[in-house]
């Protein structure tokens, strides 16, 4: 039996490098969305090849399109399709058509749309958590500080980080077109004005992601977005108080019948190195905190891009079932 296809706009970047590694229930047509188009090496089994450029016949043609480029290409497909459209980019959030999508954390029952965003790999680690935690300890108040890594921001992005650490450490002018900062080597409550991208309107997408996602079933987290100088993975620390003082050992079983990876005190609690290339999200480091009986803190780690892709894929699987 011939596996759905899905058109993959964007297989060059880091986002569609992920879907073609797991998504292996599908065919997956990656396509190169870069001014060079048909430039881009690929491994196919032991062989390299050239990935073709955005080809619209297969976009038509595909059970599903899967957007993981920029703006122009996902503008581009937008306007000749409106059905079965996974966005893994956040660019159609502005669609008034769209569904935010992360059956990883969302509330069951979520009825699929024609565009279907997925949410900030940060909205679905804070969402899956902070659900698991409230339904056995109810949570009165929380704050989340999420340290954003480079790989966010895509290629460009990583490739600066790399050459700013290499810079810095041999004496020489470093590049800051990506966050008009230095990043390496610095913590970042806001990136350069000239930066392309902003971490307050990361805030604003994670904070409305997990809004929707938590759907008023938990408070939601005061929240903070740092930007870290760390190439890929997600972290955060994380303060909840509790209603009533919390049983840490009862805790960590229900966030371990949750699918998350519970690091208990005989273990180093995860990070965002660790956490590369797995699936879900990681908590450790989990203690009350001295000055509050009925809050305790915890460090959450997760791999970006891997929580996205997961996210997409699920949603694919729906989709074929419908």
């Amino acid at each position: 039996m011939a596996k759905p296809l899905i058109a993959l706009v964007g297989g060059q970047t880091l986002l569609g490098r992920e879907i073609s590694e797991i998504g292996k229930d599908f065919d997956v047509r990656a396509m190169d969305t870069t001014d060079d188009e048909g430039k881009t090496l690929i491994r196919d089994s032991d062989d390299l090849a050239l990935m073709s450029p955005v080809d619209m016949e297969v976009v038509a043609a595909a059970s599903i399109v899967m957007l993981a480029g920029d703006l122009a290409s996902t503008a581009k497909v937008r306007k000749m399709r409106n059905a079965n459209l996974i966005d893994l980019t956040g660019a159609l959030e502005a669609d008034p058509k769209f569904r935010l999508r992360a059956p990883l954390a969302e509330t069951p029952g979520v009825e699929p749309a024609g565009v279907q965003v997925i949410a900030h790999p940060a909205s679905t680690m804070l969402a899956l958590f902070l659900r698991g935690l409230h339904a056995v300890a109810p949570i009165a108040r929380s704050v989340a500080n999420v340290f954003h890594p480079a790989s966010e921001f895509g290629s460009a992005a990583l490739t600066e980080l790399q050459v700013q650490t290499t810079g810095l450490l041999t004496f020489q002018k470093i590049p800051k077109k990506r966050f008009d900062a230095q990043s390496a080597f610095a913590m970042l409550a806001r990136l350069g004005e000239d930066s392309p991208h902003k971490l307050e309107k990361v805030e604003l997408r994670i904070e409305r992601n997990l809004a929707t996602l938590l759907a008023g079933t938990v408070p939601l987290p005061s929240l903070r977005v740092s930007q870290a100088p760390v190439f890929h993975g997600l972290s955060a620390s994380v303060w909840i108080e509790f209603e009533a003082a919390p049983d840490l050992k009862r805790l960590m079983k229900t966030l371990t019948a949750a699918g998350i990876d519970v690091h208990g005190k005989d273990l180093d609690p995860p990070n965002n190195v660790q956490a590369a290339g797995q699936n879900g999200i990681a908590v450790g480091a989990i203690e009350i905190d001295r000055n509050s009986p009925n809050a305790a803190w915890f460090w959450l780690a997760a791999d970006n891009n891997r929580l996205t892709a997961q996210n997409a894929i699920l949603v694919a699987k729906e989709l074929v079932k419908r």
